[in-house]
């Protein structure tokens, strides 16, 4: 195969798709959600028939339990699938909507209206689920989509795939609306990410690693978080029962997420009230805690305390890890996070109204909290419906990417006659 004239004849065919999928109703474009949804319902048992290939593969090269149960697909998870998709559907449709329109002295009027960004590329990995949401939230927001993803789930994207295109052709829109490259040959991922004629925005999901290597190599815009450094700073000022509770939600709802608290600073006046408690419940659950000096001092004579090194403020742990800071007062938090966050997620606790405005203001993270654990920072709680993922970018589209995220606005002018003197 050619892998570069493959390539260019996907973007030739998304490309055309999206001038059909731009002047397809909201109707249309929530039959075809619908259907596709029906058709995973009914397509459940080649659906896990073409997992289990998936899963042996995987369990073949060696995957680990982690990845293997990432990939893994059951009734359960493909019921979850098609929900997702129906509710994309009952979402508002933002293509089309006009805003700030206003008159000018002129007596034109100006004003934006919610456009899709045309072509998005989608470079994923392990989780199969992936494939539908992408291609939901493209079809919703009006987008074509070119998905790649990763080579352990081939057989899985390509059963998905299978009722996407479907649904698709049963809604009366391109089967090109959505397509998902069938070679798993790497050389596709670098054709995709330098398509400037036919990709518009490419999204990168997935580890570190991968999200650095497109985001380095591509010539197309990209929507990207490397990482989620995400810090809980409890002030003195703080309501104790309010800190122990968020900071160890924070930490332990969800370990291997990247709206887990990796950092907690502790103002050093409150610090010996509430560190000995959070230690013990965070033991309790396993978490390993790395901490500086003054906190390892306050927990003087507890079992399993590592010393924090300067690397540790900087690393995502994706795990039960935790580093642990005393800070002197918020001016010393906030430098510590503006220093190692990641531009994620950061949140304050405290009871006093002008501090917690000062970190809403000084804080520059995609999602600033106050009074709030982490785990919050999701598209489904920012009742934003499913996300694309989290960009800690200052582009367009930061935080968590819903259907705002995937569009962009032009201007628009209305007038009657109006030639400008």
């Amino acid at each position: 195969m050619d892998i570069k004239q493959y390539m260019t004849s996907l973007g030739e065919k998304a490309r055309q798709a999206s001038r059909q999928l731009a002047r397809a109703d909201s109707n249309k474009k929530d039959m075809a959600l619908n259907h596709i949804a029906d058709g995973l319902l009914d397509s459940m048992p080649q659906l896990l028939a073409e997992n289990a290939k998936d899963l042996k593969a995987g369990e073949e090269r060696g995957l680990d339990a982690a990845l293997l149960d990432r990939l893994a697909l059951n009734e359960e998870r493909i019921q979850g699938m098609a929900e997702g998709l129906r509710q994309i559907a009952a979402l508002p449709d933002p293509i089309g909507a006009i805003t700030d329109l206003n008159y000018r002295p002129s007596g034109i009027q100006v004003g934006k209206m919610r456009v899709p960004l045309g072509v998005i590329g989608i470079i994923y990995e392990s989780r199969p689920n992936v494939t539908a949401d992408a291609a939901a939230l493209c079809l919703k927001s009006g987008n074509a989509a070119i998905l790649r993803g990763g080579s352990e789930a081939q057989f899985s994207n390509q059963a998905i795939a299978f009722c996407i295109r479907e649904g698709l052709e049963k809604a009366g829109l391109s089967a090109d609306v959505v397509q998902v490259v069938e070679t798993t040959d790497r050389d596709a991922v670098g054709e995709l990410i330098t398509m400037q004629k036919y990709v518009d925005v490419i999204v990168p999901r997935g580890g570190k690693g991968l999200i650095e290597r497109i985001s380095g190599n591509a010539r197309v815009p990209v929507i990207k978080h490397l990482n989620g450094i995400c810090h809980v700073y409890i002030d003195d000022k703080a309501d104790k029962q309010k800190a122990i509770d968020i900071a160890f939600n924070a930490k332990t709802h969800r370990y291997g997420v990247c709206n887990a608290m990796e950092t907690l600073l502790v103002a050093e006046n409150i610090a010996a009230e509430v560190l000995p408690t959070l230690a013990e419940q965070y033991q309790n659950e396993g978490v390993e805690l790395r901490c500086c000096a003054a906190s390892k001092a306050i927990l003087n004579g507890r079992d399993g305390l590592v010393d924090a090194t300067e690397e540790d403020w900087d690393t995502e742990y994706l795990a039960p890890v935790l580093s642990i800071k005393v800070v002197g007062n918020m001016d010393q938090a906030i430098d510590h996070i503006t220093t190692f966050s990641s531009g994620h997620t950061e949140a304050i606790v405290t009871e006093d109204y002008t501090r917690s405005r000062r970190f809403l203001a000084e804080v520059d993270s995609s999602s600033v909290m106050v009074n709030a654990s982490t785990r919050f920072a999701d598209g489904f709680e920012y009742g934003l419906g499913a996300e694309i993922g989290i960009s800690t970018d200052k582009i367009h589209a930061r935080g968590p990417v819903g259907l705002e995220g995937l569009t962009s606005q032009k201007f628009i002018v209305l007038g009657d006659g109006h030639i400008r003197q």
